[in-house]
């Protein structure tokens, strides 16, 4: 499908990016498993030369993901952290970013672990009133890094004002969309210079695949992230390129499933008396619940809730019998996850700074799969129980 943008979301999905094998007529994308490229002579070749470069397979899903996002250019990486990595690569010393203060582990790690020591500065705020951003603005600042829905106090940061901020500002706005996938929410759209994947998640949606992905407009933005991933190799292979693109043609329908599933176990743990906190977009007293209904199209299958006066052994032992929901890492695939964020996916912040965003002993995040809501909600009952 060469030009995919007047077609419909589950169309693209299914279409973009993707032709016929021009020698055999094969509908789907053939695995080219090489790694170089036979040229005519030197430097002539047929559009691929070295396979850390371009691979016809990985291509085809680049383009894929950015035309779901709305987007003109597409890479894909290794993993989500890779592609992370690559943002940050468009930094130098000196350079500073602002980020907020409930973020994924891994970004945290990479941030004040990885690259700070090369001489970045890393503003972590609360970014629920996107005018605080403000006030961190001065002439080093050169990115601003937000995920919305966050991970995983589901906060909704506002991305349109957050985009006039950096237009004001000549800042790169990247946002981390792996919570939404572009089914729910287009960061470009909203005026973001970059949005960020990890597409081991919703959009592979299978948890069989590791991989990340960047999506831009903007012609030397995309020169420059592509010439970072040749350059440090964090490339996929064509097999894992070939699994995301079947799964993301199911991208439309497992997102339905999700959402739907995700709002009758939010609205069965809104009343469960053992439940303390309760964060997910789908409330109207969530904060900025105004923002998420005006900039996603639904609220999605992640759900985080903290237990009544529950100890780090209670909380262990509840997380730990559940028959349906699986006890680990990651998300966005077609099974249940439950996660405790604060020993898993949030272990490398420091306990003091996770508290102040919520991210508690005590803290639990559910991953909503698309099985069949009562066996969700009766393991729900009976782990509770």
């Amino acid at each position: 499908m060469k030009d995919s943008s007047k077609y419909k979301f589950g169309t693209k999905a299914i279409h973009a990016g993707q032709e016929p094998d021009p020698t055999t007529g094969a509908i789907m994308t053939p695995i080219y498993q090489t790694s170089t490229y036979v040229q005519e002579a030197p430097g002539k070749n047929k559009g691929y030369g070295y396979a850390r470069g371009k691979n016809p397979t990985r291509v085809a899903l680049e383009n894929c993901i950015a035309a779901l996002e709305g987007g003109k250019h597409g890479i894909c990486f290794s993993s989500g952290m890779g592609s992370t990595d690559a943002v940050i690569k468009l930094l130098r010393p000196g350079d500073e970013v602002i980020t907020g203060d409930d973020l994924y582990g891994g970004s945290y790690r990479m941030f004040t672990k990885i690259f700070e020591p090369f001489g970045i500065k890393f503003h972590f705020i609360n970014m629920l009133d996107a005018a605080n951003i403000e006030k961190y603005v001065n002439e080093k600042t050169k990115l601003i890094w937000l995920e919305t829905p966050t991970n995983p106090t589901m906060q909704i940061i506002d991305i349109e004002a957050c985009a006039k901020i950096a237009k004001k500002n000549n800042l790169i706005l990247c946002v981390d969309n792996t919570f939404a996938s572009p089914y729910l929410q287009n960061p470009l759209a909203l005026g973001a210079d970059i949005v960020m994947h990890s597409v081991t998640k919703y959009l592979g949606g299978h948890s069989d695949v590791v991989m990340g992905a960047l999506v831009m407009n903007d012609d030397k933005l995309h020169e420059q992230l592509y010439f970072i991933l040749n350059s440090c190799g964090a490339n996929p292979g064509p097999m894992d390129s070939f699994l995301v693109l079947r799964g993301i043609k199911t991208l439309h329908i497992r997102m339905e499933r999700h959402c739907s599933n995700g709002k009758k176990i939010a609205e069965f743990l809104k009343t469960h008396p053992k439940i303390d906190k309760l964060y997910w977009p789908g409330f109207t007293d969530h904060p900025n619940h105004a923002i998420a209904k005006k900039q996603m199209k639904d609220f999605g299958g992640m759900i985080s809730f903290t237990i009544k006066n529950a100890s780090l052994e209670d909380t262990f032992k509840l997380a730990s019998s559940f028959k349906v929901f699986s006890l680990a890492e990651s998300l966005g695939g077609v099974e249940s996850l439950i996660n405790h964020p604060a020993t898993m996916t949030h272990a490398s912040i420091p306990k003091a700074e996770r508290e102040k965003s919520g991210v508690v002993d005590s803290l639990l995040r559910l991953s909503v799969g698309i099985e069949d809501i009562e066996d969700l909600l009766a393991d729900l009952k009976q782990a509770l129980g």
